[in-house]
């Protein structure tokens, strides 16, 4: 029989042969014999998430790397979904991809590799979101007091709805509306982060109540069961929520990232629903007490001014002593009102008496017979009064005639005079303006002459002037 490990020039009669698929099939069912179930510890390298759900990443050390693929259904039940650079511990089966002719790694589950990497890497996410002021206290808003609507985020199976429930009812009677989500796994991010978009989308008044703060809440668990309420959606979620929130994300000691970004964290899911509301007991002996105080208040404030009153009062005079000098005042005056009314009235009646006397019908006719003569002898008084009157302006006016007639141009016109006028009508008075018109008029005692004016004659030193031809007269 021919040896495989013979001298290369030799040819081998009974080697088999195999096809591609076959040695490649070959190789897959050794793979995976030999190593069927393994636990590899590695860094996360590249992280791929396909369209169909599937997941795709790298497990490295410094100096070899391995696929590795995780199905859908496999990495929806993933704990911890890795990250790049988070150290691992992938649990799954060796196997090929024949297409590609490698190997690689079905994860089936992914473990932190340690609390310490885990812690790490929660740690510098919570750096990176402080880094953005998610995280400041100015953001932080304050609870109502008195809240008429509770949210509710959290898992409707449990202890923890019915522990909130049953606080909610024990202290105060408020409306509850709860919004459940898985609060483990990989849909626990995502559904938390929508339910808490959800309550902020509420309008107020609408026909669903909008809460006016809400409380997400879960359980103690491991770090890996809390790890939903590290997802960055989460915290982003719960930073930008209108309603204030109250975190209750596991026990007192369990610290997630949602605790930094709400706006008061509580220790328990029930100490939650006592941060909500108060004690409705509380309340009304609150109030009772307070209207009590205000009673007392009341009353002593009375009882201190009417005491400063009694204190002041001393000081002033007695109403009586106040008042005695009016009263007296008054006696001495009212003593005499009798007297002074009877007085008064006699005086009264006399007056009418007399009036009475005078409008007796003789009487009467004897006043209006004076007055008539009285009457008469004014009138004739006023009428010789009124004609001498008219006999002195009569005698001035005849005087002033007089004075006209003989002061007025007509008489100065008897006595030898002339009146000269110009074509206008207008008097003139001097050689000049005579020499300037056209026409002139001369008025006689006995009647008007139309003449034609003549030329001015001329005149110098020493000689008298000369009528020259073409002259007036």
């Amino acid at each position: 029989m021919d040896l495989i490990d013979g001298p290369e020039d030799a040819i081998p009669g009974n080697t088999p042969e195999f096809t591609v698929s076959d040695l490649s099939g070959a190789v897959k069912r050794t793979l995976e014999g030999e190593f069927g179930r393994v636990r590899v510890r590695g860094e996360v390298g590249r992280v791929v998430i396909a369209r169909t759900g599937h997941m795709y990443f790298d497990l490295k050390d410094d100096r070899a790397v391995i696929a590795g693929v995780s199905w859908k259904g496999q990495v929806a039940r993933m704990k911890v979904r890795p990250e790049e650079g988070m150290e691992v511990i992938a649990t799954g089966r060796l196997t090929t991809f024949a297409p590609q002719s490698k190997y690689q790694l079905q994860v089936e589950s992914i473990e932190p590799a340690g609390a310490g990497a885990l812690m790490a890497m929660l740690e510098a996410r919570r750096k990176a979101l402080a880094a953005e002021g998610l995280f400041d206290a100015g953001r932080k808003r304050r609870l109502p007091y008195l809240p008429r609507v509770v949210g509710v985020v959290t898992s409707p199976q449990g202890a923890v709805i019915r522990d909130i429930l049953h606080r909610l009812s024990d202290r105060f009677g408020v409306h509850v509306l709860v919004w459940p989500v898985a609060v483990q796994g990989q849909g626990c991010a995502p559904q938390v982060a929508q339910a808490i978009e959800g309550f902020n989308a509420l309008a107020p008044g609408g026909p669903i109540p909008r809460p006016d703060v809400l409380i997400v809440a879960r359980g103690g668990g491991s770090i890996e069961d809390l790890w939903g309420f590290n997802e960055e959606i989460v915290v982003r979620a719960a930073a930008a929520s209108d309603i204030p929130l109250i975190s209750a994300v596991g026990h007192e000691t369990d610290t997630t990232l949602i605790d930094h970004a709400s706006d008061q964290r509580a220790p328990t899911p029930t100490a939650a629903a006592e941060i909500a509301v108060p004690v409705q007991a509380d309340l009304v002996a609150h109030v009772s007490n307070l209207n009590a105080r205000l009673v007392r208040g009341g009353a002593q404030s009375v009882a201190l001014r009417r005491q400063r009153l009694r204190d002041v009062g001393r000081a002033l005079p007695r109403p009586e002593n106040l008042l005695a000098p009016a009263m007296q005042r008054f006696d001495q005056w009212a003593e005499r009102v009798p007297g002074s009314l009877r007085a008064a009235l006699q005086s009264k009646r006399q007056e009418l008496r007399g009036a009475a006397a005078g409008l007796r019908p003789t009487a009467l006719n004897t006043q209006i017979a004076r007055g008539r003569e009285r009457l008469d002898g004014q009138s004739a008084r006023a009428d010789r009064a009124a004609l001498a009157r008219l006999d002195s302006l009569g005698t001035r006016l005849a005087s002033l005639e007089r004075l006209r007639q003989s002061l007025g141009y007509p008489a100065t016109l008897q006595r030898g005079y002339a009146v000269v006028r110009d074509d206008a009508g207008e008097v003139v008075t001097s050689a000049t303006r005579a020499g300037q018109a056209n026409a002139l008029q001369v008025e006689f005692r006995d009647g008007t002459l139309d003449v034609m004016a003549g030329k001015r004659p001329k005149s110098g030193k020493g000689t008298k002037p000369k009528p020259e031809q073409g002259s007036l007269f």
